[in-house]
């Protein structure tokens, strides 16, 4: 998909995505020596907007794996039609049952999930295991499987391998350690909080109607709370919705008034709220 490290940069930022030298660099990688990406990092700092910028830039389908806390093999790899199967089953009362099991397991009734879906097929996908850290430790095992050898086994129809891999990638808060065979099987890439400068070029590109000067001071009050014991320190998506909040309500500058009536868009529980109205110094930043 790509020439080079310039050019990653260069197509992601055509889609809207600032990508730093170390992401565009990972990205490369992994595009070129064809490896699975682990993307970890706190929430909001644009890991799942990554493997969408890249999907957007091959032109590729995106294949969506939302992992959860009890997500299991059928809603992964693929689950068979019970209802159109008892519906074909009674429809052919007459028929052996060898001549029903053919049928009724046949790729009429077969319902891919996302890998599955990621793996067939000639056309160019990006697959996107998101939040990986929240599946339960089996559904690892599963993934190996399937990042290993880019192939699922469906017993009834035999064993399906791509003919075109995805470009995979894998994203996790870190809120329990993923193992080190998944580790080992990809690229891995931290997406922290992006530095000052790259942070005010990120709020200009998403919120252009806002004035420079003011994006500044949003940039620098945001690192301001990060550098604060917080429960939840602001994201990046969260300074963009700041943004836009200032600019809605027609702010020219951050002043006390503005600052402590909005802070409950970058901060999302009332202790942070109260410490960073109480130790917030706006005449500091």
């Amino acid at each position: 998909m790509f020439t080079s490290v310039d050019d990653v940069s260069a197509r992601l930022a055509e889609t809207g995505y600032l990508a730093s030298p170390a992401v565009a660099t990972t990205v490369f990688l992994a595009d070129r020596l064809g490896k699975p990406l682990l993307v970890e990092g706190p929430a909001g700092v644009g890991k799942t907007e990554l493997a969408k910028a890249v999907a957007e830039v091959a032109d590729a389908r995106l294949v969506r794996l939302q992992c959860y806390e009890g997500v299991d093999e059928s809603r992964a790899l693929y689950e068979w039609n019970h209802a159109k199967q008892l519906l074909r089953i009674s429809a052919g009362r007459d028929e052996s049952w060898d001549e029903t099991r053919t049928d009724i397991f046949s790729e009429e009734f077969l319902l891919p999930r996302p890998l599955l879906t990621a793996i067939r097929g000639d056309d160019p996908k990006v697959l996107l295991i998101d939040e990986t850290d929240k599946a339960d430790v089996e559904v690892e095992g599963l993934l190996l499987e399937v990042l290993s050898d880019f192939q699922i086994t469906v017993p009834e129809l035999g064993t399906v391998t791509a003919t075109r891999r995805p470009f995979v990638v894998l994203t996790s808060n870190a809120s329990r350690e993923l193992s080190e065979a998944l580790r080992r099987r990809c690229l891995f890439l931290h997406i922290g909080f992006p530095d000052e400068e790259l942070e005010r070029r990120i709020v200009r590109l998403k919120v252009p109607a806002l004035d420079e000067t003011l994006a500044a001071s949003v940039v620098r009050v945001v690192g301001a709370l990060r550098a604060m014991d917080l429960r939840k320190v602001p994201s990046v998506a969260e300074t963009i919705d700041w943004a836009r909040t200032l600019l809605a309500l027609g702010a020219d500058t951050l002043d006390e008034t503005v600052v402590r009536d909005t802070l409950g868009v970058l901060l999302k529980h009332q202790d942070d709220v109260l410490k960073a109205a109480a130790k917030l110094d706006l005449d500091a930043v």
